[in-house]
């Protein structure tokens, strides 16, 4: 070999080496590489999965030891909650799809209207400073006959959901006309509802006869048996507009059916005494005469009950709603809140109707539910802050019959919770996060709304509601109910 084939060929060697170090190098990298990923998909694999967490706010949970977590967080797997505690300890647990930073805002359950009537939004302010009879005889039954379609239900329905969606309210309990088609516009809209279609004892808008009024009811409540937004319920009006035999039909046909009775109790002075005149007792002792009360009733604003009638509706489980913005503007009365909570009975909070409130605020029922009590009673301890945001969660959907599945943030129950932002100049400092959410707080302050595990509304962008065609329609309606308004009478 030459000494030019023997350099030739050692450059060879060399070469070969240098290629095979750097290939056994590369080898160890890639291999190291590969037990990296290995590992770090081991530990995720090591986390439980969930489909949203909400993190870094302070967690205010309506549990039964109403817990607030500083620094808190909330995980989500399909439609209920699955853990809550400490942000550090639910991130080192589970994995999500989805996280919400909640940092400088309040996590807590979704507010619950337990008393509205959302298919009435397009009359707010059409007749105000009346008596509760007169507003109802003069002014809204002759409203209703003349304008109450189930087109203007859908669509009257859907301007309240925006209203509710954007101030907190997750679940609300109706009582109106068309029932089916407000269960059908809530369910599109993500809510979740108890919905009592209606029956009164004349001829309504849906539905001319009692007959027809049952028949209805029952196909509603076939229609949305099993739905996992919507608990449809039979809805007798009054006392004062129903015989005897309407009212024992109806809680027979809710019976039957496994449903919820909502009806309105007691709500005016003029109620009590035609009762009295007509069947001897109070309106609380007539129902429970003819068998109507029980477990399974709602019953709104119950305001003018004595002891002896708050001991009836405690006796019998039924929960009640207070409605102090729509009591105080028909002069209606004051429900006595404070002994029928002492008395154990489940008392929720509500807005009632738009046309008699005039809004649909939660927010604005907490802050006035709790100073109309101090009032009346001549006594500032009287409601407590803690006591009123009780009323519009957990004690609010004991009111409904619901406080297993909602009301509190647990987990195993539902997930409908909202993000309160506290960084808005009347809501600082926060001292007391009870205080500030009955006293400081606003709907506006609303950021972000999850019912049943979807994000309905994130940093106030509604996903299931069309803001813009709503309010159209509202103000096309506004012009239609002003000529109704000058027509005459309808016959």
């Amino acid at each position: 070999m030459t000494r030019q084939e023997y350099a030739f060929d050692s450059s060879k060697r060399g070469m070969f080496h240098i290629f095979r170090a750097f290939h056994l190098r590369s080898s160890v990298f890639i291999c190291g590489f590969a037990f990296l990923l290995a590992c770090t998909s081991a530990l995720a694999q090591g986390k439980d999965k969930a489909d949203l967490l909400v993190t870094h706010g302070t967690v205010v949970t309506m549990d039964a030891q109403r817990r607030i977590i500083d620094d808190g967080a909330v995980a989500v797997r399909a439609d209920s909650i699955i853990a809550v505690g400490k942000t550090a300890d639910l991130e080192a647990h589970y994995e999500a799809g989805k996280t919400i930073d909640a940092h400088g805002a309040i996590i807590m359950p979704g507010l619950i209207n337990a008393h509205a009537h959302a298919g009435m939004s397009l009359f707010r302010g059409i007749a105000d400073d009346l008596s509760l009879d007169e507003w109802l005889n003069k002014y809204i039954f002759p409203a209703e006959a003349r304008n109450v379609t189930e087109d203007f239900v859908v669509w009257a329905t859907r301007l309240s959901l925006l209203e509710m969606v954007r101030g907190g309210t997750t679940t609300y309990c109706d009582m109106y006309y068309f029932e089916d088609a407000v269960a059908r516009v809530t369910k599109e809209a993500g809510m979740r509802g108890v919905l009592a279609e209606t029956i009164i004892d004349f001829p309504a808008p849906d539905n001319k006869t009692t007959a027809q009024a049952f028949d209805y009811t029952q196909k509603f409540l076939d229609h949305w048996k099993g739905d996992p937004l919507i608990t449809a319920a039979v809805g007798p009006h009054s006392i004062y507009t129903l015989s005897e035999k309407t009212l024992q039909d109806s809680a027979a046909l809710a019976r039957r059916n496994q449903a919820p009775i909502a009806i309105h109790i007691a709500e005016a002075a003029f109620e009590l005494q035609q009762s009295r005149e007509k069947h001897g007792v109070t309106p609380v002792a007539y129902l429970e005469r003819i068998g109507l009360l029980g477990p399974d009733v709602i019953g709104a604003h119950c305001i003018w009950v004595d002891a002896a009638d708050i001991a009836i509706l405690t006796h019998f489980g039924v929960g009640c709603t207070h409605n102090p913005s729509s009591n105080m503007k028909t002069a209606a009365g004051v429900m006595p809140v404070v002994d029928m909570l002492a008395a154990g009975q489940a008392v929720g909070l509500a807005t009632d109707g738009a046309a008699s409130n005039n809004d649909q605020d939660m927010f604005e029922e907490m802050d006035l539910a709790a100073k109309l009590q101090k009032i009346a009673r001549r006594d500032p301890r009287a409601l407590p802050a803690q006591q009123v945001v009780e009323m519009a969660t957990i004690t609010g959907a004991r009111a409904l019959h619901l406080e297993k599945q909602i009301g509190s943030l647990e987990a195993g129950k539902k997930a409908d919770l909202i993000i309160v932002e506290t960084t808005a100049p009347h809501t600082i400092p926060m001292y007391n996060v009870y205080s500030d959410l009955v006293y400081a707080q606003k709907a506006a302050d609303v950021r972000t709304v999850v019912i049943n595990g979807r994000i309905v509304m994130e940093d106030r962008r509604l996903r299931m509601l069309d803001e813009p065609g709503i309010i159209q329609k509202a103000q096309e309606y506004k012009k239609k109910i002003e000529a109704s308004l000058n027509a005459p009478p309808v016959k």
